[in-house]
């Protein structure tokens, strides 16, 4: 692979009267980067050859393959005419053919190695926008992350966060006091939305072993970078979890590496393919944060280089961070379209050789205007550049091959098998277990206390009855005599019968 040095990636050429290399500069390549074009002219191929350049000058890289087709960095490329026509004509002399050392990452463990990170490093604001929850909302979460914190409890996965909010749910009046109202109606809402996660396979993202940053910064014992090719086609199919692991990485990479100012390369660099997932729909919150990043991350040693296909998909405070670009062929039939060619034109450095809005619409498939950071910073002059052949493969490489290259792995095991330990869910379980058994058996002392007043009652009542008709046949008997007595004779005695029935009958039938 040809590099104009050891200080600067080789681009391609720009063919005029003289041959002009186009080069990328490592020591700038912190202050970020750009690669815009429709679909179909070369973004990918571009990207793939940055990749290749960056892992040849011992800077690894971080890249989401959309479509499969990054796979191909792992294994040498194939001898085809057009790829060695373009060789010679931008006058790469010692092309050939050759394979990079990649690591492949999958979220859900198919592609590649799993890659996890916890609920508690994601943190409340990218939950909220990755769940789309309303300011309320986001407000209950908040409380819920501050709760954890408080109690020294880990939210490691989704089940963590789950029982956490029923916890609140059950505890709602009771915390109010300290950490405000707490709407049930909004529990209810985060809930229904987490298992809308649930079921985009989220609850695979979120556990352990969460991903060590180190591993992103490996390089071979021969000093080459490692590229990790992220397996993105499953992924994409979920847009707001691709953006929000995506910037979760970014903002992990901020918050682990240390002030390293300005190096003479980075030390990694970090392509964000389909950039404009990231800020649709964003609030004005995330945005900020991502501008913070963008432009405090450079000294941190990290490049970011933004892929996508129109330029005004990346807004203008995060643009401007942005000092390296590399704009292939855009379209122009509808006015955003026109709009977007005048904004592209208007971010490069004007060339009084090139109509840059007009050859921005008539570049063919592996072409691009360039203009990347020169002497100081400053940006130098548009070029119309023949971008050069990759080295890799054009294309996606097989299963089989990539099965291969999965087994062989340097972090072979270390992600593979997932672990729960200790965490919110487990203490909360056991907590309301214990409330909800100390409940049961108040209950059921309650309730035998209950009963055996029943049993008390009725055991004197019958005592009572028992006392009442004997002390009732007693007097009765007594009456009867004393009155036959008073009569006299067998007359007498039917007359006194008669009469203590007529007194006493009836509470005798009572009996």
């Amino acid at each position: 692979m040809r590099q104009k040095n050891d200080e600067a990636i080789f681009l391609g050429s720009a063919l005029g009267e003289q041959r002009l290399d186009q080069v990328l500069e490592l020591a700038l390549c912190n202050r970020h980067g750009l690669i815009t074009g429709a679909t179909g002219t070369g973004k990918t191929v571009t990207l793939q050859i940055l990749a290749e350049g960056f892992s040849a000058q011992g800077v690894p890289v971080f890249c989401a393959d959309i479509k499969g087709d990054l796979s191909g960095l792992a294994t040498a490329g194939t001898r085809k005419d057009f790829l060695l026509d373009r060789a010679k004509t931008i006058g790469l002399d010692d092309y050939r053919f050759e394979s990079n050392p990649v690591i492949f990452w999958d979220i859900f463990g198919e592609g590649g190695h799993p890659i996890r990170t916890t609920i508690s490093e994601m943190g409340p604001l990218m939950l909220s926008r990755l769940m789309q929850l309303t300011d309320a909302q986001e407000g209950v979460l908040n409380i819920a992350f501050k709760i954890a914190d408080d109690e020294g409890l880990l939210l490691l996965d989704l089940k963590d966060l789950s029982t956490l909010l029923v916890n609140l749910y059950q505890n709602a009046k009771d915390i109010a006091s300290e950490y405000g109202l707490v709407s049930r109606a909004s529990i209810g809402a985060i809930q229904r939305k987490l298992l809308v996660l649930e079921q985009q396979g989220a609850e695979q993202f979120f556990g352990e072993p969460a991903l060590n940053i180190s591993d992103i910064l490996r390089r071979t014992r021969e000093g080459l970078g490692y590229i990790h090719v992220l397996d993105a086609v499953r992924l994409m199919q979920s847009p707001r979890l691709y953006a929000s692991f995506l910037l979760w990485l970014l903002s992990e990479l901020f918050e682990s590496l240390p002030e390293v100012g300005d190096l003479d390369k980075p030390k990694l660099v970090f392509f964000f393919d389909e950039a404009h997932l990231l800020f649709d729909d964003a609030p004005e919150a995330l945005v900020d944060k991502v501008e913070q990043v963008v432009r405090l991350i450079r000294s941190k040693g990290v490049g970011i280089f933004f892929v996508t296909q129109n330029p005004l998909d990346v807004p203008d405070s995060v643009s401007s961070q942005i000092g390296n670009r590399i704009q292939h062929a855009l379209r122009a039939y509808t006015p955003r379209e026109q709009k977007a060619v005048k904004a592209a034109a208007s971010s490069l450095r004007p060339n009084p050789d090139l109509d840059t809005a007009q050859v921005i619409t008539e570049l063919g498939v592996g072409e691009a205007l360039v203009s990347t950071l020169g002497a100081k910073g400053v940006p130098l002059m548009v070029q119309r550049t023949l971008i050069r052949p990759p080295a890799s493969r054009l294309g996606p490489i097989t299963d089989k091959e990539r099965r291969e290259l999965i087994d062989q792995s340097p972090i072979l095991g270390v992600y593979d098998t997932p672990e729960d330990r200790l965490s919110a869910h487990e203490v909360l379980s056991k907590r309301m277990e214990k409330v909800q058994a100390e409940e049961e058996e108040a209950s059921r002392k309650q309730a035998q206390e209950k009963q055996d007043k029943r049993r008390s009652r009725s055991t004197g009542g019958r005592v009572a009855n028992k006392v009442t008709r004997n002390v009732l046949s007693t007097i009765g008997s007594e009456i009867a005599t004393n009155v036959g007595r008073a009569v006299g004779g067998k007359m007498g005695g039917r007359i006194a019968r008669s009469v203590v029935r007529g007194i006493l009958g009836g509470i005798f039938r009572m009996r």
